[in-house]
């Protein structure tokens, strides 16, 4: 295969769809899962704050396996374990098995998906970047968006109808059918270009030298520390409120049985995912900055969650939603552009993974707080509590924003940063090219 820029995009559509899809099957339903498995509120969203946690233990030791042996490695391991760990889930339903359990097996679930974070959109942003690649990075994050979302549709009522004429389980195998899929298209179109696997030396050394760089070219870069710390906020809230607005809806419906409306949750966002992919560079054209854009997204889709917890109306709660869903997936290319504008090369699955990891770490504690929440005052008092964490997340995109980097007007020159470069350390070059539903287990 020639290497060209058309043929990395078209290979990281096929896996963002691919994945997505995958993915997406049980979405609709998994809340509900949980629950008819014999979990209670807390008890389901703690699984879920384990899958989490799984993300925040593995996140970076995965970054750093991609930098150290090649982000396809990294993509083929993602595949395998989330097929394994998928079909455990299954068997622990069918034994109704107790808490400890699906604990478990809910963190193999967040290191499956840690193989994946930070490597796919490394792969990407590497191989356009040796490839000649000249456009600009939103618009092939905005079309993945897309193809995404388009996965995330036909995934999401696909798993909540399978569910509705056969049993809760079946969406999951599925899913793991279609992960066998995915490892061999990734096998045979997936190879690392414009990047060298840091193989030589003792693994401990190198992946001590990688997390010393990730900080230097990460944590120290003032823009990128206080983007990271806003994810906790944001991160942390959106998981929750996307799978607890299934049982919501439900409640609202007056169905408890009907999947396919707990399916329109995860379509609706779907379908946010393609609308606001397709809106993405007519949004970025309304604000000078990046951070004004996001600053601007995140402020109302924090108010149209705290809408959706005041008002008890099933119609205009699903407004609601395709609001929410909008705002947050016309900002979401934004985001990546930004953050890859101000990372090198070397480091960018490990830096894009502890941002990933930051997210998660929000979802550790928001999922069984709020969980707790809705056991004892409702959902709708839960999701105010969810939106209004959301909003704690504005302060640090202002703080980013004070950092007037290069990256936030969509400069970004071939170079990397560095933290001792003075006052525009914090505007960090990136790639050298010119310029993600909710996660869930």
């Amino acid at each position: 295969m020639i290497n060209t820029p058309r043929t990395v995009t078209r290979t990281y559509y096929v896996l963002a769809l691919g994945n997505t899809l995958a993915a997406s099957l049980i979405w609709g339903i998994n809340t509900i899962f949980l629950l008819d498995a014999g979990l209670s509120n807390l008890e389901a969203f703690a699984a879920n704050a384990f899958f989490t946690a799984g993300m925040v233990l593995f996140e970076v030791p995965t970054g750093i396996v991609a930098d150290m042996w090649g982000r396809r490695v990294s993509f083929l391991l993602g595949t395998i374990t989330l097929a394994a760990t998928t079909g455990l889930y299954v068997l622990l339903w069918h034994l109704h098995a107790p808490f400890w359990q699906w604990a478990v097996v809910s963190l193999l679930l967040g290191l499956g998906f840690t193989f994946f974070s930070g490597a796919t959109e490394a792969w990407l942003v590497d191989a356009l970047a040796a490839t000649g690649f000249t456009g600009a990075l939103e618009s092939v994050f905005a079309r993945a968006q897309v193809l995404a979302g388009v996965g995330m549709l036909g995934g999401s009522i696909a798993g909540g109808y399978i569910a509705q004429i056969t049993n809760l389980g079946v969406p999951f195998v599925v899913r793991a059918v279609v992960l066998a899929v995915m490892f061999a298209l990734a096998f045979v179109l997936m190879r690392d270009i414009g990047f060298t696997p840091q193989r030589g030396g003792r693994p401990l050394t190198e992946m001590r030298k990688l997390m010393t760089d990730s900080i230097d070219y990460g944590w120290r870069i003032p823009a990128v520390k206080y983007l990271m710390l806003a994810a906790p906020f944001t991160g942390g809230a959106s998981i929750y409120i996307f799978y607890a607005l299934q049982p919501h809806l439900l409640n609202l419906y007056g169905d408890p049985h009907a999947y396919g409306i707990a399916g329109l949750v995860a379509a609706i966002i779907a379908g946010a995912q393609i609308v606001g992919g397709l809106l993405t560079p007519k949004v970025r054209t309304l604000f000078r900055l990046r951070t004004s854009a996001l600053l601007f997204a995140d402020g109302l889709g924090a108010i149209a969650v705290i809408l959706i917890g005041a008002i008890a109306n099933f119609w205009v709660v699903l407004g609601l939603i395709v609001a929410w869903g909008l705002f947050f997936a016309a900002s979401t290319p934004i985001r990546q552009a930004y953050l890859n504008g101000l990372i090198p090369s070397q480091q960018r699955a490990t830096i894009l993974s502890f941002d990933s990891l930051m997210g998660s770490t929000g979802g550790i504690v928001a999922q069984p707080a709020l969980g707790r929440a809705a056991d004892v005052w409702g959902y709708p008092t839960s999701f105010v509590l969810g939106g209004v964490l959301s909003a704690f997340s504005l302060p640090f995109i202002l703080r980013s924003r004070a950092q007037h980097s290069a990256a936030d007007h969509g400069s970004e020159p071939g170079g990397g940063p560095t933290p001792e470069g003075g006052p525009d350390a914090g505007s960090a070059p990136g790639p050298g090219v010119g310029v993600e539903p909710p996660s869930g287990n």
